[in-house]
């Protein structure tokens, strides 16, 4: 493992590996959010969008379902998957080397596929869901700090929590 660096030190003098902590964030409020547009589309129920953008249209369309499954459905377990292996990446030995980069994989495909599906909502479905595209920065702003945690380990930052 790469040597260490100075990290900030927190409360109780522990160094705190702020990118981590910071990604728990965004994580859940993707599960938040992927949840929520899963529970719309299963349970054929109307989202809240309060005359913002248009919903229905783009949650109907051919394109929020990839051969039955809802696209949903993949954020959420998307999120989950990047939730869990920030959760164990700390307990786990095994993970600690490779879950950042499990976690910038996943971000970074989450990222490609939500620009792809924002293009299909302008210029396609011509609707835009408010929760899709809360969805979409939230998985970039995952893919930024996953960048951020990778850098970190390149130029020596500690992996502690």
């Amino acid at each position: 493992m790469a040597k260490t660096a100075p990290v900030a030190m927190g409360l109780r003098g522990r160094a705190v590996d702020w990118p981590w902590r910071l990604s728990l964030v965004p994580a859940v409020l993707g599960l938040l959010v992927s949840g929520y547009l899963t529970w719309i589309k299963v349970s054929n129920t109307h989202a809240f969008c309060s005359g913002v953008g248009d919903c229905e249209a783009v949650n109907s369309s051919a394109y929020s379902e990839i051969r039955g499954v809802p696209v949903a459905v993949l954020g959420f377990a998307a999120y989950l998957a990047i939730a869990a292996l920030l959760a164990a990446e700390k307990r786990l030995p095994a993970l600690r080397e490779y879950a950042p980069l499990a976690i910038f994989g996943l971000a970074l495909t989450g990222t490609l596929y939500s620009a792809y599906l924002t293009y299909v909502e302008l210029f396609v479905i011509k609707a835009v869901c408010p929760y899709c595209v809360a969805s979409a920065l939230i998985i970039t702003t995952i893919l930024i700090l996953s960048i951020l945690r990778l850098l970190r380990g390149l130029t020596g930052g500690e992996e502690a929590g």
